[in-house]
C-alpha cells in the first residue's frame, strides 16, 4: 500500500483576528448591502479566531483588478509551494533528486503553465518529474490529490510522489460582489499552503507509519449550484450554498456506510476522523450524521479556530495535526466535499 512520510502546513505571514476581518468588510460593505449588520453576525458564529492571509488586512481595501490580484496569485502560489514542498521533503528525510511525481492541487487563481510546472522549474526538480495539475476541486481537492498521489504510488512501487496544494483564497474577494454568499465566504475564507510525500511499497527507506488503503469518490447529480465560482470580468464570484449542512446530514451517513463496508469495516472501527471543516455548521452536521463525539473532530476544529478554511489545503493541516501531534492506533478516515457537489473520502491504516 501506499505510505504518507510526511504532511505539512505553512504559516502565513498575517495571522488576523476574526473581529478584525469583520470590521474591514463592515467598512467595505455597510450601506452597500441590505440587512449588512445581520449578515455580519455570521463572522461570530464561524468558530474561528485567526485567518490565515497571504497579505496585509489593508492591502484588501484597495482597488485591484483581476489581473491584479491573478498575478499575486502566482507570484504568492509558486513562493508557498516552494516553502512547503522544502518543508515536507526535509521532514522526511528525501532529497528532491528522489522526487518521480509532482501533484499539484489548487482552485483560487489561474496560471498556464501550472503552478508545478514553475515549482519544478524553482525547486530544480528532475526533468522527467510526471506532473499532475489538479484544478476546480475546491475543498475537496486535498483528499482528491492525496487519492491521486496514492494511485500513482500504488502502480509504481518506486515512487516518490510530491504533493502540494496551495489556496489564496483571498485574492479572489470581488468587492462589487454584495451578495451573501459572498457575505459568508468572506467569514470563512482564508490563505494557505500544504504538501504531502506519498511514497510506494519498495521506496523503503522512505516509508512512513500511515498507509492509504482504499479511496471513494461521489458526484451528487443535479448539485451543481451548490458550490464553486461565477466567472465574470471582476473574477472570481464565490457560489456557497446555505444547503451544504442538509445535504450532508442527507447523504453522509450512507456514503461513509457504503464506503466502509466495502472494506468490512463500519464507524466504529474508525479511530481517527480527518475531516476538512468546512465552516461550523458543516462540523455539526458530520458529527450528528455519524453520531460522532465532540472530541472526535478536535483537530478539525483547532485548525478551523486557527485558520480559517483554506480550501482543498485544511484537511491537510488536520492530517498534519494527527500526524504530529498524535494519533490512535488504527483505521482513519478523510473526508471532504466540494464543487460538484461532491465528496471525497480516503480510508487510512495508522499504526503506532
Amino acid at each position: 500500500m501506499p505510505n504518507i512520510a510526511a504532511a505539512s502546513g505553512l504559516s502565513l505571514p498575517y495571522k488576523v483576528p476574526q473581529p478584525e476581518v469583520k470590521e474591514q468588510v463592515r467598512t467595505l460593505f455597510s450601506g452597500k448591502v441590505e440587512h449588512a449588520e445581520r449578515l455580519l453576525q455570521a463572522f461570530d458564529n464561524t468558530g474561528i479566531v485567526t485567518r490565515n492571509f497571504a497579505k496585509p488586512l489593508n492591502w484588501y481595501a484597495g482597488n485591484t483588478s483581476f489581473k491584479e490580484r491573478n498575478d499575486e496569485y502566482i507570484k504568492l502560489a509558486l513562493q508557498y509551494a516552494t516553502e512547503v514542498a522544502e518543508k515536507a521533503l526535509s521532514e522526511a528525510g528525501i532529497s528532491k533528486e528522489a522526487v518521480t511525481d509532482v501533484v499539484f492541487v489548487s482552485t483560487s487563481g489561474l496560471s498556464t503553465p501550472s503552478i508545478d510546472a514553475l515549482l519544478i522549474n524553482h525547486m530544480r526538480l528532475p526533468k522527467h518529474v510526471s506532473r499532475t495539475p489538479v484544478w476546480g476541486l475546491g475543498c475537496a481537492g486535498g483528499v482528491a490529490g492525496l487519492a491521486k498521489a496514492a494511485t500513482i504510488a500504488k502502480a509504481n512501487p518506486e515512487a516518490v510522489v510530491l504533493l502540494v496544494a496551495v489556496e489564496l483564497c483571498s485574492l479572489t474577494l470581488v468587492k462589487s460582489d454584495y451578495s451573501k454568499s459572498n457575505f459568508i465566504g468572506s467569514s470563512l475564507f482564508s490563505d494557505g499552503a500544504a504538501a504531502c510525500i506519498v511514497t510506494g511499497d519498495e521506496a523503503t527507506e522512505h516509508r512512513g507509519p500511515v498507509k492509504v488503503k482504499a479511496g471513494s469518490s461521489k458526484l451528487y447529480y443535479d448539485a451543481l449550484d451548490v458550490m464553486g465560482w461565477d466567472f465574470n470580468d471582476d473574477g472570481f464570484k464565490v457560489i456557497f450554498s446555505k444547503d451544504i449542512p442538509a445535504i450532508i446530514n442527507k447523504h453522509i451517513k450512507h456514503d461513509v456506510d457504503a464506503f466502509l463496508q466495502k472494506q468490512g469495516l463500519t464507524v466504529h472501527d474508525i479511530k481517527n476522523f480527518i475531516f476538512h471543516p468546512g465552516g461550523r455548521k458543516v462540523i455539526d452536521a458530520y458529527n450528528a450524521a455519524l453520531e460522532l463525539g465532540q472530541d472526535e473532530l478536535e483537530y478539525t476544529r483547532q485548525v478551523m479556530s486557527e485558520n480559517g478554511n483554506m480550501s482543498s489545503v485544511t484537511v491537510l493541516y488536520v492530517l498534519e495535526q494527527f500526524l504530529k501531534q498524535g494519533y490512535n492506533s488504527g483505521y482513519g478516515l478523510m473526508l471532504a466535499m466540494g464543487p460538484g457537489f461532491s465528496s471525497e473520502m480516503l480510508l487510512l491504516d495508522m499504526q503506532n
